[in-house]
């Protein structure tokens, strides 16, 4: 797959933002600009200054005011620096300006987001959608641009991936021609998970799906669950976990997991993508078909980094997004994750932030400490249609208490007479499909 950038070797970057007056504070400004450092760093650029600006507005030309554009670009010249990255998605015409001040290469925020995620993707479906979301952000930007895209358009990548490179020279007919070739694959695996997510429905099997920020630690509380109640000498565990790493968007494919608890109720379990500040449009229109798989889940559970101390601008970010995508009426619950990094007295500490219809709680995934907490928190939100009752089966009648057995919370189990005498806790369904063996 082609990525935006093309290195052969470590490069060294400046990083630059506009701390806009009375709509970001400081603090989140400074946080903002940390988090653009990490993102160089995973695409292994090597940041070695940075300059900032506090203005009412963006200069629409250059980005930056004529005065930290000079001092801009005293700094490339006294550390010899390769390429510039800005805070902010940069129009075509402010990179081609930028590029012919400061004659380095400039990109942009939204450009290493895009080759993190081409870098990660391993499915065809997860390909697909980055690669549309590359054309998409690379169209507007083809007029006139000429020697910034040919500098920031063509290559396989961050990274040197081998021979075959090549210049992205596509016009604006051809990118579109792309993107609907791509669409319409996409299409084709869309249409294949909406057919997965109706025969879920059938099943009537409750869906959880864990939504959250970037590294918030997602996929390891899957894990997590699926440890807990598969042992780990059982194949079916190692075979059930997800990939797991601390790393930004380790995980973007979708995966669906039958978690099954003693008591013989079934939820499944969704690992979604992580979101991140300032997520890119075309990126999130991209994944569409994952993200439908959180909004339609009964409820969610929002991995936060507890250790983070920027975890409430986190929470902010991942509401938002939610919100963006259509999804603020289901019922959350906060797993406040990471807890073994801080202090013992953790459980006084609460959210600040709007709670209501959710939960929190206090876990460490990757100890596994919390999560028969975060289990017993879900069991009380998506089993509400659970009965208990008494079922007297007639001996010849055998299957069902084979499919009880399998599906329904046995309680106690007598053999009379008449038949077999059941105690258990059973779903609606199933109470009102053997009401005639009532007892």
């Amino acid at each position: 797959m082609e990525q935006l950038l093309k290195q052969t070797q470590k490069q060294t970057a400046m990083v630059a933002g506009v701390n806009l007056k009375n709509k970001e504070s400081m603090e989140n400004f400074e946080n903002s600009i940390e988090e653009l450092i990490n993102l160089a760093d995973a695409c292994d650029i090597s940041v070695v200054g940075q300059i900032t600006q506090r203005a009412e507005k963006v200069n629409i030309a250059h980005y930056l005011g004529k005065g930290k554009i000079d001092e801009l670009i005293a700094l490339i010249a006294e550390k010899n620096t390769d390429m510039v990255i800005f805070n902010d998605e940069l129009s075509g015409s402010q990179i081609r300006n930028l590029e012919e001040m400061l004659d380095c290469r400039v990109i942009d925020r939204t450009v290493l987001i895009l080759d993190i995620f081409a870098q990660r993707a391993k499915t065809k479906e997860a390909k697909l959608q980055v690669e549309v979301a590359k054309l998409q952000y690379m169209l507007p930007r083809l007029t006139g641009q000429g020697e910034a895209l040919s500098r920031q358009g063509g290559g396989s990548g961050l990274k040197n991936r081998g021979a075959g490179e090549t210049k992205l020279e596509l016009d604006r007919r051809k990118i579109g021609e792309q993107i609907n070739i791509l669409n319409k694959e996409l299409e084709q695996l869309v249409s294949r998970r909406k057919n997965q997510r109706a025969k879920r429905a059938k099943r009537e099997i409750p869906v959880v799906a864990l939504v959250g920020y970037t590294n918030a630690g997602k996929s390891t509380v899957m894990n997590a669950m699926i440890d807990l109640f598969h042992p780990s000498t059982d194949k079916t565990s190692t075979d059930k976990k997800v990939f797991e790493k601390n790393m930004l968007f380790a995980t973007l494919e979708t995966s669906v997991r039958s978690i099954k608890l003693p008591d013989n109720k079934k939820f499944l379990l969704t690992d979604t993508v992580g979101f991140i500040s300032k997520l890119p449009h075309n990126l999130v229109k991209a994944f569409r078909s994952t993200l439908e798989e959180v909004a339609e889940a009964d409820l969610l559970i929002h991995v936060v980094d507890f250790s983070n101390p920027n975890y409430e601008q986190q929470i902010q970010v991942t509401n938002t997004t939610l919100k963006d995508i259509g999804i603020d009426d289901i019922p959350m619950i906060y797993a406040c994750n990471k807890t073994d990094l801080l202090d013992d007295n953790i459980s006084t500490i609460n959210i600040d932030i709007n709670t209501e219809n959710s939960d929190q709680i206090y876990i460490s995934a990757k100890y596994k400490k919390g999560v028969s907490e975060l289990v017993d928190a879900i069991k009380e939100k998506v089993f509400t249609d659970y009965i208990d009752c008494r079922l007297l089966i007639p001996h010849d009648k055998g299957n069902i208490v084979s499919y009880l057995n399998e599906h329904a919370h046995i309680k106690e189990t007598k053999y009379e007479n008449e038949g077999t005498l059941i105690s258990l806790e059973c779903k609606q369904a199933d109470y009102q499909r053997y009401q005639q063996y009532l007892v």
